[in-house]
């Protein structure tokens, strides 16, 4: 059987963390920067954990399981 290949654009969007679950970035920091205040866009930048619904869908994508 061949080896599962990883989807390429799922795999820059998330991070595996060492427990094992998906890291994502916050949506909402491409475009309209000037309507955002200062603050709104600080707390944007970071990252959150993939809700347990979606993580088992993005770990297929990146071959894990």
């Amino acid at each position: 059987m061949p080896k599962m290949k990883t989807n390429r654009a799922a795999a820059k969007r998330f991070k595996i963390t060492g427990s094992g679950k998906v890291k994502r970035s916050l949506s909402g920091l491409r475009h309209g920067m000037i309507s955002k205040g200062r603050r709104r866009k600080r707390k944007l930048s970071g990252t959150t954990l993939v809700h347990p619904a979606d993580a088992a869908r993005v770990l297929r994508m990146l071959g894990k399981r």
